[in-house]
């Protein structure tokens, strides 16, 4: 489509050539100025009738603000209750694990006025099931704010209960330490891979043949076995004595004492560290002794005790009090 325009008889006339781009461009650039401002008046229009509070428009603004805050509040709901759902489920695990925990704590000696004690300092509360928490999130009754400070009061109910295993297992933890220690304490292993000798008791001594406690037990062996530690401790003593030969003594505390006499070779020196099971002498045939092997005693409070009472139960307890064993203290 072609446009002449003339000014004048003898001017030359103009031509405007319309395409239909050129068409369709000219109405877009007439139309969105034209929407720019219908926008604007609309949105104008829309916030003066809601503020003034204009019949139509402002019912229609309060319907879809209405049905815009009960979408919001169904989709958390929604997730309010799978919330709720979940904690249920572990303060039904921190049940299970409340009485597991007082379980382990019966088994590891702690007494109950432990835990109660524990119990009053960090305030935990027990409590049962969320059941009533899952009924309510069914409520429609109830908004999802107070749906929302129940879920908060639960978990803070819920944090109070850990805190509280959390102090019950590490005060287990220490006495199952402190248990450990004491274990490692008292001898508990042989000191000598062998056969008893003479155990602890009366028997003919070797030396007058007449009637004679034993204090402890004999492990025959070849000269230079390793002699082992029965318990962890210190080093009390280890030097040469009249009638045990070259002794060395461990201190295990609480007035218990390991005695390892007629040694060949005294590996230690008094005032060492020792773990059990390490080598401390090797057997000998010093001292009051008739044949290479190992006197072992054990004192509690000064007084020699039988130490098979103290041993493992693999080690075969002394067949007899044989006054022609192979070697005697």
């Amino acid at each position: 489509m072609q446009i002449l325009i003339t000014t004048s008889v003898l001017s030359r006339p103009r031509v405007v050539q319309f395409t239909p781009w050129r068409l369709a461009l000219a109405l877009l650039a007439l139309t969105l100025p034209l929407m720019v401002v219908s926008l604007l008046l609309y949105h104008a229009l829309l916030l003066k009738a809601a503020h003034e509070h204009w019949p139509i428009i402002s019912e229609a603004v309060r319907f879809v603000e209405r049905q815009e805050l009960a979408q919001r509040d169904r989709y958390m709901r929604e997730n309010l209750d799978a919330m709720a759902v979940k904690v249920g489920e572990m303060q039904a695990r921190m049940m299970r694990l409340e009485a597991v925990s007082e379980r382990v704590a019966g088994m590891a000696g702690l007494k109950p006025d432990e835990l109660k004690k524990i119990e009053a300092e960090t305030g935990a509360a027990a409590g049962g099931p969320l059941v009533s928490m899952a009924d309510a999130a069914r409520d429609e009754r109830r908004t999802s704010n107070q749906l929302l400070q129940d879920l908060h009061s639960q978990m803070d109910s819920l944090q109070n209960l850990g805190d509280r295993h959390g102090d019950v297992l590490t005060l287990i933890e220490s006495h199952l330490f402190e248990k450990r220690l004491d274990a490692l304490m008292v001898p508990s292993i042989a000191p000598v891979d062998g056969p008893v000798g003479s155990g602890f008791g009366f028997r003919a001594d070797p030396f007058t043949h007449r009637a004679a406690l034993h204090t402890g037990l004999d492990f025959p062996a070849e000269p230079g076995t390793p002699i082992l530690a029965a318990a962890g401790g210190v080093v009390l003593s280890a030097e040469p004595h009249p009638q045990y030969g070259l002794l060395v003594e461990l201190d295990h505390g609480n007035g218990l004492v390991t005695r390892y006499a007629h040694t060949s070779k005294m590996l230690v020196k008094p005032g060492d560290l020792v773990k059990r099971g390490q080598a401390i002498a090797a057997v000998g045939n010093t001292g009051r002794s008739t044949g290479p092997h190992l006197h072992f005693e054990v004192l509690v409070e000064g007084v020699q005790q039988n130490p098979a009472r103290f041993l493992n139960a693999a080690l075969a307890a002394p067949t007899s009090q044989k006054s022609n064993a192979r070697a005697v203290n």
